[in-house]
């Protein structure tokens, strides 16, 4: 048996309920994986992660390579160890990164060369490098290395791409990982149909644990990502998991469920958590709004996380409103809370053969709102 592997539970529909077994534990999907880029999941402790059902973590092998160093926490004893986590870790291999770095970097068929954002000084990652740094972090899930392209792109553009990234993947594939981790294949075409199929059939006879979508939630309009969801997730094997990489909001999840896709990870929960964004039941908040001054009623009455147990919206108001570091921790505890009780609303669904009404009733709750606080002014 494979240190990395996928069970197939039930299915209703496209929307599949599974397991995704690791060494540091067994996660049940659909799943979300919170972002802990540097090795933290920012204003959470490795407790308030576990007490709200997180069984996997994403961490970043760019930003470890940068600070502090891949080596260091090898010494350290691996990345579990090094940030007290005991359950189970995916890294990215860098590759979305050194995109996003575009105006300081060089691709070539070798890999890319690019200027460090923390002092300037220039890095090389190639393949081997990338699988290199997520060996030594000691990671469950390792991610194939690739070239993520920017969104809108030619069809030329990211054909050429293609065949960078089917040779970088293939590279990754022929790295020697540590015995508990498993590597993910990256299936790239940007927003065409024909480069989607075109590039799976270049990838599928290499053994990988598990298939990625990657090249989505770039800029592209919801409608355009679902569309490329409904032709790419039909290729996938149905035996091995399938991951959505940096999606996105609560209706992206749904949907995309809906589609076929198992886990998923996105910074937008943590991020909107610390700019006072905060997702409910019936939809968006916006925490530093006028009107929740004097209200005493919990953020969501039908949320059971510590903040909406314990705090008040006029409360949550204050501390954002004041900057203090309490508000970044209490809407980030709120809003993971949120996304890993909506997963497992979802697999409870999936289980019970009612997906369908799940996800309608979901668009009932959570447009209630979501439009009037999209408007509101502070």
């Amino acid at each position: 048996m494979k240190p990395v592997y996928y069970n197939l539970l039930s299915e209703d529909g496209k929307a599949r309920r599974g397991e995704l077994h690791t060494q540091h534990g067994v996660i049940q999907t659909p799943a979300f994986m919170p972002v802990g880029t540097a090795a933290t999941v920012k204003s959470l402790t490795p407790e308030d992660l576990e007490a709200m059902g997180a069984g996997i973590i994403l961490g970043n092998a760019y930003h470890l390579f940068i600070r502090p160093g891949h080596k260091l926490i090898e010494e350290l004893g691996g990345l579990h160890k090094f940030m007290g986590w005991n359950g189970a870790i995916l890294t990215d291999s860098g590759g979305f990164q050194v995109m996003s770095l575009s105006d300081l970097r060089k691709v070539t068929p070798e890999g890319v060369e690019f200027s460090s954002h923390l002092d300037g000084s220039r890095q090389f990652i190639s393949p081997e490098v990338s699988m290199e740094i997520q060996r030594s972090l000691g990671s469950d899930i390792v991610m194939a290395f690739d070239e993520c392209v920017k969104h809108p792109a030619t069809f030329e553009e990211v054909k050429k791409s293609l065949v960078i990234t089917t040779d970088w993947e293939r590279r990754s594939r022929a790295v020697k990982l540590k015995e508990h981790q498993g590597l993910f294949g990256i299936l790239q075409g940007g927003m065409y149909p024909e480069l989607r199929a075109a590039h799976f059939e270049q990838l599928k006879d290499i053994d990988f644990e598990g298939w990625a979508i990657g090249g989505l939630s770039v800029g592209e309009p919801p409608a355009l990502m679902y569309e490329v969801l409904d032709t790419t997730v039909p290729l996938l094997p149905s035996g091995k998991v399938r991951y959505l990489m940096g999606v996105g909001t609560p209706e992206d999840l749904v949907e995309a469920v809906f589609r076929g896709v198992d886990i998923f990870d996105c910074v937008m929960p943590t991020r909107n958590a610390r700019n006072g964004t905060l997702f409910t039941s019936t939809g968006k908040l916006h925490i530093k709004n006028a009107k929740f001054a004097r209200d005493d009623s919990p953020l969501d009455a039908a949320c059971g996380c510590y903040t909406c147990r314990k705090f008040s919206r006029a409360y949550l108001r204050h501390l954002y409103i004041s900057s203090e570091i309490l508000a970044s921790r209490l809407n980030t505890i709120h809003n993971l809370h949120f996304y890993l009780n909506l997963m497992k609303q979802i697999r409870e669904a999936i289980a019970a053969r009612k997906f369908a009404e799940f996800r309608s009733s979901f668009y009932a709750s959570y447009a209630k709102t979501k439009e009037s606080n999209d408007l509101e002014k502070p």
